[in-house]
């Protein structure tokens, strides 16, 4: 699963040699409000989008459909203020926990999770185990 990254990149190489990225050189970023916990979005990083994130404190992405960075809220408005980059326990997904200033979802709306709701407040699996188990 570890694939060296594509495209040049000025992340520091002891953070980069620890990710665990896609065959295509990509993590993948999930963006949370920093107060609320609130999930937001999910994004996909490479190492350089990964350092400008780190130095630049915007969310920047590396678009999969346009072959190019983004920096959230650049054509928007809608700005993603970082406050804290973390990596999972596999290093191979990075929570970004960001002040959203507008809506965090190219649709409008404030979370890409809202919109298609599949289970809500915990439904049938939200108590004790089923008694087959």
């Amino acid at each position: 699963m570890t694939s060296t990254p594509r495209r040049p990149s000025r992340l520091d190489p002891e953070i980069a040699a620890r990710l665990r990225r896609s065959g295509d050189g990509l993590l993948p970023a999930i963006a949370q409000q920093y107060d609320t916990g609130e999930v937001l979005m999910l994004g996909w990083m490479d190492d350089e989008a990964l350092h400008r994130t780190l130095t630049t404190g915007r969310c920047t992405y590396w678009s999969r459909s346009r072959q190019e960075y983004w920096v959230k809220g650049d054509t928007s408005g809608h700005f993603q203020w970082v406050k804290s980059v973390a990596l999972d326990c596999d290093a191979d997904t990075v929570l970004v926990r960001v002040d959203q200033v507008g809506a965090a979802c190219h649709t409008g709306t404030r979370t890409c999770f809202d919109a298609d709701v599949l289970l809500k407040d915990g439904g049938a699996g939200s108590g004790a185990p089923a008694a087959d188990q």
